[in-house]
C-alpha cells in the first residue's frame, strides 16, 4: 500500500468535453493510447482490469529508448466522477515508491475539470518527473478532446 506522506503533486486542467467523454478518455485502453504520456512517447500496450481491486499495466516506449512499464490497482471508480488507483514503476529508480493518484471530473460550462492528486512521492525530483508527465498528458488530452470538438462543430 502507499504511504500516504511524501511530497504531493496537484494539476487543474479544463477539457473542452462531458465529463461523461473524459473520463472514458481515462479508462478505455483505446483512448489512452491517443493522449497518454509526454509529448513524443507511444503507449503500445495497455492492459485494464477496470474495477475496484483490479490492476492496470502500461507499456511506454520514448521517442529515444527502451520501452518501461507502469502498473497499480484501481481503489476507486466512480463514473465519470473519480477514478483512484497506485501507481508504480516496475523496475523503479531508487528514489521510487508506490503513489496514489486521485482523478475528479466535475463539468464546468460545456466542459470539465479535472483535477488531478498524486501523493506519496519520497523527492522532489520524482514529483517533478511526474509532475512535467502529468502536464503533457493533460496537454495531449486537451488537444485530443478539441480536436474531436471541431471535426463534430
Amino acid at each position: 500500500m502507499a504511504d500516504n506522506g511524501g511530497l504531493t503533486l496537484r494539476l487543474n486542467r479544463v477539457v473542452p468535453a462531458p465529463c461523461a467523454q473524459v473520463f472514458g478518455a481515462c479508462t478505455d485502453p483505446n483512448e489512452l493510447a491517443h493522449w497518454w504520456g509526454p509529448h513524443g512517447f507511444t503507449t503500445p500496450q495497455i492492459d485494464l482490469d477496470l474495477r475496484v481491486g483490479g490492476a492496470y499495466r502500461f507499456a511506454m516506449q520514448p521517442p529515444d529508448g527502451g520501452m518501461f512499464h507502469l502498473t497499480g490497482e484501481f481503489r476507486a471508480i466512480e463514473p465519470p466522477a473519480r477514478l483512484e488507483y497506485t501507481f508504480r514503476w516496475e523496475e523503479p529508480d531508487p528514489d521510487d515508491r508506490e503513489t496514489v493518484v486521485n482523478l475528479s471530473f466535475r463539468d464546468v460550462d460545456d466542459a470539465t475539470e479535472v483535477a488531478l492528486v498524486q501523493s506519496g512521492f519520497a523527492t522532489e525530483a520524482r514529483r517533478a518527473l511526474h509532475e512535467a508527465g502529468w502536464t503533457d498528458g493533460l496537454d495531449r488530452l486537451q488537444e485530443l478532446m478539441s480536436s474531436r470538438r471541431s471535426a463534430e462543430g
